[in-house]
């Protein structure tokens, strides 16, 4: 059983922010009914096209397992339609401009009245207050969230995450506010809405980094490479560069064949526990007890020395010799892999978290599954839908559109070109 099965989606999502959190939501069984605009759709359906005539891998990678109709709101037959809709819903999701419900004369109170179980969902750039009605993209919620000004390395400008924390990682706080308001509803018997800023989901996955402020006002951050350079402290949390985040001095290391490998490195962190493990395999085992060495407190002062001797040793392994020889001594160590190799990766694709899906017009592709297995909830990755490909579908089945009621819906021009 699908742990979200019979659980309505109305879908008002486009780009990334919105499709992650209702793919999410798909792929747990919930039906999620995508609305888009007749003859033109989401957006990405025709950004960075790389197959001629067929949906962009933009599209189809966040809207697995959604059905598509297409719906013009500005039509007295699309408003009858989509009044439908929401008293139909569980969840109604949206990431539209600020007040754009409104305009469309479907504001909170008025979707409220039609079902007052419904919840209403919706990702902004930022939360009430002066930037509300600004608009955001992923890169500009990650400046505005904390992750750039602490990303990069010391001696250069901001730099933004190649991860989608804004988008995708909003997306994933979103889904988390509604699975819980579905919950309360149980109890209340409400809806209520909910919001989630991506500034604010930005800066939750950045809360190391406030940490880190706090402490700074105490004292300088120890673990921080600059420290041991003897590099003095600004007022704010600085970049780290490749330094751990969490108290364990770590680095990014070269590895056998770097020089023409762009990726032949190893993230090895020296943690305490493991110290004298360290030294045997790096051939140092005096540092065990040497007086500067042999102590976390000590070592911090000397963080370049002994990485540049651990990073001697990683160069002469290839980054999965690292993890063979490392991870049965407990000492935590990491491989960068690319892009390619996480494609390829035959672990990966055996527990589902990348699949290959067929599509009509575009063939096979490989994508990412379900991030999150539940045992009792297995998920199969089905195609994202074409342009309006449910619309009869889900004027029938959801609405209880029939005979000539039907022939009116569609002949209205509320629902795009219809084909059966």
């Amino acid at each position: 059983m699908k742990a979200l099965k019979g659980v309505k989606i109305l879908d008002f999502t486009h780009v990334q922010s919105g499709p992650t959190c209702t793919q999410l939501l798909a792929w747990f069984g919930a039906d999620v009914i995508k609305v888009e605009r007749p003859g033109v759709g989401d957006a990405t359906r025709k950004q960075l096209v790389d197959v001629p005539g067929a949906d962009s891998l933009y599209f189809t990678m966040l809207n697995h397992n959604k059905r598509s109709i297409e719906l013009n709101s500005k039509n007295e037959t699309g408003k009858e339609v989509l009044t439908r809709l929401v008293k139909e819903c569980d969840v109604l999701v949206e990431n539209f401009a600020p007040g754009a419900l409104d305009r469309m004369g479907f504001s909170w109170e008025r979707i409220q009245e039609i079902n007052p179980r419904i919840i209403m969902a919706s990702v902004k750039g930022f939360g009430p207050g002066k930037y509300e009605d600004c608009k955001v993209y992923e890169n500009v919620a990650q400046c505005a969230g904390g992750s750039a000004s602490t990303t990069g390395f010391l001696d250069g400008p901001p730099v933004v995450t190649g991860a989608q924390i804004g988008d995708s990682g909003t997306g994933l706080h979103l889904a988390l506010g509604i699975v819980t308001a579905l919950f309360q509803r149980e109890k209340s018997g409400r809806g209520q809405k909910v919001l989630a800023p991506m500034q604010d989901g930005v800066i939750n996955l950045c809360r190391v980094k406030l940490r880190d402020q706090q402490r700074l006002e105490k004292g300088p951050l120890k673990e921080y490479s600059q420290y041991g350079a003897g590099i003095p402290f600004g007022d704010a949390t600085p970049r780290a560069g490749n330094d751990s985040g969490g108290g364990q001095p770590g680095r990014i290391l070269k590895c056998k064949g770097w020089e023409t490998d762009p990726n032949a490195y190893t993230y090895f962190i020296t943690q305490a526990a493991v110290w004298e493990k360290v030294c045997d395999v790096i051939g140092e085992p005096d540092w065990k007890t040497k007086e500067g060495y042999a102590t976390p407190p000590e070592r911090l002062s000397k963080l370049d020395e002994i990485f540049a001797r651990v990073e001697a040793w990683t160069m002469t392994k290839t980054k999965y010799e690292v993890m063979d020889i490392c991870n049965p001594l407990d000492i935590p160590v990491g491989p960068i892999l690319s892009t390619k190799e996480i494609m390829e990766d035959q672990g990966l694709r055996a527990t589902g978290t990348i699949v290959d899906v067929d599509h009509p017009e575009r063939g096979q592709y490989t994508t990412v599954g379900c991030p999150i297995k539940l045992s009792d909830s297995p998920v199969d990755v089905t195609r994202s839908p074409l342009l309006g490909e449910h619309t009869t579908e889900i004027l029938q089945q959801v609405l209880g559109y029939e005979g000539e009621d039907l022939a009116r819906v569609i002949a209205s021009g509320a629902v795009g070109q219809v084909t059966k």
